[in-house]
């Protein structure tokens, strides 16, 4: 009974630490630099190129982990006034400032050391850019400031693909670039139909979120267009020919939803509908790369 109970406080003191990595966006992150690793890689992956591959996802996972650490760290007052995100460490006061920069930092370094050692110094350097792209350009500068602080930021959010390109082969193809605007024009309507539902949390942290200095008509409009210009993006591995017609197929079906759910949301909103469109996203987005990644193997 008693090693239960000391074991419990360190078992949540470790949950406390897994929470500030935000897991579920690491995993979307690592997925993504995946698919660009896979399509570097003509065939099958030999046993050499399969072992890079998982020291390269742990790396950028650790370095993507360490960025979340000090968003969740600059952020935390601005976390503690929105419902989404109250309930994390930082903004409940479970985790101190010391404790939260320390596992950045520890995580960063420790990640970017495999990269350079492990995988190759473009893939650490890339990554390392990332980091100090998201962690301190959009955290710190572009989201006070600005309402087009995710599109300026999504460039951040856009390079796992050409972390995962440069880790199997040294340098950044056009393809990775393609992959690159996909993810960077997928951004901003993805975000943007979050942030129409939860846009009294925005307005209560002081952030210039869209909705919150457009209005929601304007955020619809704008979410719209962003799916007709990602709609044209991904058919370019198709036209580049880095894809067969399996990805075609797949890519008109899921844009064609996404540009459904933006002219439904234009045309009649309403917070369920924000809603469901923000999660098709994340539908869309990973099985558009999924199909990247059966057409690589099955065509």
């Amino acid at each position: 009974m008693s090693t239960l109970a000391t074991a419990s406080p360190a078992l949540s003191v470790v949950r406390q630490y897994y929470a500030l990595t935000k897991p579920r966006v690491v995993q979307l992150i690592v997925f993504c630099a995946l698919i660009g690793m896979v399509l570097a890689v003509p065939g099958m992956p030999s046993a050499a190129q399969f072992q890079r591959m998982l020291v390269a996802s742990v790396g950028i996972w650790l370095v993507a982990g360490a960025a979340a650490a000090f968003n969740c760290l600059v952020e935390k007052s601005i976390d503690a006034r929105m419902r989404r995100t109250s309930w994390r460490p930082t903004a409940r006061g479970e985790l101190s400032n010391t404790q939260a920069l320390v596992f950045s930092a520890v995580l960063c370094a420790l990640g970017s050391w495999v990269l350079y050692v492990w995988v190759n110094p473009l893939t650490m350097w890339l990554t390392l850019a990332t980091f100090v792209g998201y962690a301190v350009i959009y955290t710190l500068v572009l989201k006070p400031l600005t309402p087009q602080n995710i599109v300026i930021g999504g460039a951040s959010g856009a390079m796992p693909p050409v972390l995962g390109w440069a880790a199997m082969t040294g340098d950044v193809g056009p393809e990775a670039m393609i992959l690159f605007l996909i993810i960077f024009l997928w951004t901003p309507p993805h975000f943007w139909a979050l942030a129409l539902y939860r846009v009294e949390d925005y307005r209560k942290s002081g952030l210039p979120m869209l909705p919150v200095t457009h209005g929601n008509e304007f955020t619809r409009l704008q979410i719209l267009l962003y799916t007709l210009v990602l709609f044209a993006a991904c058919l370019l591995p198709f036209a580049y020919g880095m894809s067969s017609w399996l990805y075609l197929a797949a890519a008109v079906v899921l844009n064609a939803g996404f540009v459904g759910y933006a002219v439904a949301l234009w045309r009649n909103y309403s917070d369920a509908l924000a809603r469901k469109t923000f999660r098709f996203s994340l539908i869309h987005l990973s099985l558009l790369f999924l199909a990247l990644l059966l057409d690589h193997y099955l065509m």
